[in-house]
């Protein structure tokens, strides 16, 4: 059996790479975890007067609350007013308070992405030039802290008992029906139920302190899990708890009256529960895909049943394999797992795997994007090490496959080969107890004792299922550290996300002042808007190389969509104010519609320069507009 199913595997193996290859080399952009891309002022920008509003950009909507984004003062006094609005689209803008002295600025934000994640940050923008600031600038999310690695916690639990329920009530009704009566069975399956429902209720408390201040005091804040109940993340908790009411119905109908039932009336009853335990064991996944990075970003509607297949084939795994070892090990020796039950969950182990496989396929070209991003950020690196855990699991399983081809082939050992090496006293001492029904009683136990001790004697004797508990011993283990690496992976933002924030992040740094360190090319964007009929638009402004001498200058002017502009005039004017030198004009010289460039451009000595463009639009209608770059 193995012989035939490897090639299989292998081509499936190799054909599933090259999918991934053509589908990591044409991706397109997409976002889940929020990240800033843009702000206004720019990240480290000095501006020269005091701007009326800050404004941030992220990579797709969030969730703000009045404390969302604060802007402090070098000395640490709060001068933003009003909560924070959103003219539309990504961007969020807070008004400032008017007559703000010059200094260095800090924009502290912490909001909560539509993927359920926290998000936090700051940034820094100067009013005039740069000063000291008593703030300090930091990245701590309130999901840094304890309440972070509580709710970490409490979504590892929730995903082993998902796993431990689900995969456990697959495995009496796919494979061994008799498990329903085994009690170690039924304790392991009610076991994963309340730790689902537990780490559930866990989470919807812990919520509301894990998205705003990360402290224990407001765990039991009521105001705080009131809003918490009015987000998307909340809905999906408590659809899952209600679901998790259907599932203690369909356990109990599983371990009670279906045991009860004789063969021919449990094949009717195992349709209908089937059918039952699959739609709320789907429901139950569909809790996790529509509040995740399966419900934002590229092709959600696919994505989100994607999620909900990879999630049940996690289950059906992992699940049945952890119900597996326990009936391995602890089953009676009356009841012991047979033969035919481990083949059919082999079967279904590896359909599991295989559909584990074509769906972390998609899930990784949607959230990576590029091979870069395997070992560039750390969400591929977590997923380089789920891969590496994964093909280690389906190796241990292939053996665990080649014990069960040959368990089926030995022959069951004979029962009564050790019957006759009972203790010869057994029944003796029966008959020597005249009339002691306690003595017959305490006997009876002996016997009984005896007989199960033989039984477990005679199957732990036995090299082939000796062997698959070893190696199933084994699967359970690496199982326990993949899961964890899963858990890590939902709470790590995707590397296609962290990509692109860092190449908005550079753009963005380009684009700014105080920009680079006289080693490069200085970009400068600069909105205008003379007050006239077309007035309104972009003028950049870049200086090559940006260092004491000679520079070459190029000017663009475009349009507010984007498209280049031909305007009457345009002059530039370099200021450093620092040493009273300037403002020392530029007159450049139109090369195309919307271009002109001057060469020769010369910038005495290193500083904080201020750079002037004059833009007019009309005889009547023109604008200076300027931003600070450090040059030398």
């Amino acid at each position: 059996m193995t012989q035939t199913i490897a090639p299989r595997v292998r081509t499936l193996v190799l054909l599933l790479l090259a999918v991934t290859g053509a589908l990591l080399t044409g991706a397109a952009p997409a976002s889940a975890h929020a990240a800033l891309t843009g702000s206004d002022p720019g990240q480290g920008a000095v501006v020269d007067t005091a701007p009326t509003q800050v404004s941030l950009t992220f990579s797709e909507q969030i969730a703000v609350s009045d404390d969302a984004v604060r802007v402090l003062d070098p000395k640490g006094e709060r001068v933003d007013k009003g909560d924070p609005a959103s003219p539309g689209g990504t961007t969020y803008t807070v008004r400032l308070l008017s007559g703000l002295p010059d200094g260095t600025y800090t924009v502290a934000y912490q909001v909560v992405s539509a993927d359920s994640h926290p998000v936090a940050g700051a940034f820094t923008f100067s009013i005039g030039a740069p000063s000291k600031t008593s703030v300090s600038v930091s990245d701590q999310a309130p999901d840094d802290g304890l309440i972070g690695w509580l709710y970490g916690i409490g979504r590892y639990v929730s995903y082993a008992g998902f796993a431990v329920m689900t995969g456990g009530a697959a495995f009496v009704l796919a494979c061994w029906g008799r498990g329903s009566g085994v009690r170690t069975v039924q304790r392991l399956v009610v076991s994963g139920w309340l730790a689902l429902t537990t780490a559930t209720l866990a989470l919807l408390l812990l919520r509301g302190s894990y998205t705003t201040s990360g402290t224990v005091g407001d765990v039991f804040d009521l105001s705080l899990l009131g809003d918490v109940l009015q987000t998307k993340t909340g809905a999906a908790l408590v659809s899952r708890l209600l679901l998790l009411a259907a599932a203690a119905l369909f356990i109990a109908v599983l371990f009670g009256a279906y045991d009860k039932r004789e063969a021919e009336e449990k094949r009717d009853l195992t349709f209908g529960l089937a059918i039952g335990g699959t739609v709320v064991a789907a429901g139950l996944a569909a809790s996790w895909a529509m509040s995740e990075h399966a419900s934002q970003g590229l092709q959600p509607g696919i994505a989100m049943p994607v999620d909900v297949l990879h999630l049940l084939a996690v289950a059906a795994w992992l699940g049945g394999l952890t119900t597996l070892l326990v009936a391995l090990y602890r089953a009676p020796a009356d009841t012991p797992v047979d033969q035919d039950a481990v083949q059919r969950f082999s079967r279904l182990a590896f359909g599991s795997v295989v559909t584990l496989v074509v769906t972390g396929v998609y899930q990784s070209w949607r959230q990576l994007g590029s091979w870069s991003a395997f070992t560039d950020t750390r969400y591929g690196q977590l997923l380089l090490a789920k891969i590496g855990l994964m093909a280690v699991l389906v190796a241990i399983a292939s053996l665990s496959r080649r014990w069960t081809a040959r368990l089926a082939k030995a022959p069951a050992p004979a029962a009564h080969e050790e019957e006759e090496k009972q203790p010869a006293g057994a029944g003796k001492a029966t008959g020597a107890e005249k009339g002691g029904a306690v003595r017959a009683a305490q006997l009876a136990r002996q016997r009984a004792a005896m007989e199960s001790a033989r039984q477990k004697r005679l199957r732990d004797a036995d090299p082939d299922r000796s062997g698959l508990r070893r190696s199933v011993l084994a699967e359970a283990g690496i199982a326990v550290v993949l899961l964890a690496v899963t858990t890590v992976l939902t709470q790590t933002e995707p590397g296609r996300t962290e990509q692109d924030a860092e190449a908005a992040t550079s753009v963005s740094s380009s684009s700014s002042a105080p920009t680079g360190q006289g080693t490069g090319a200085v970009t400068l964007n600069m909105p205008f808007d003379t007050g006239g009929e077309n007035g309104k638009g972009v003028v950049t402004v870049d200086l090559d190389p940006a260092r004491v001498g000679d520079n070459t200058m190029h000017v663009y002017v475009e349009g507010p969509d984007g498209q280049a502009v031909d305007v009457p005039e345009v002059k530039v004017a370099l200021t450093l104010s620092a040493k009273d030198i300037g403002p020392l004009p530029v007159v450049p010289d139109r090369i195309t519609t919307g271009h002109w460039s001057a060469s020769g451009v010369q910038v005495p000595m290193t500083g904080d320069w201020k750079i002037e463009v004059t833009v007019r639009t009309s005889d009547i209608d023109q604008v200076t507009v300027s931003k600070n770059a450090k040059i030398g």
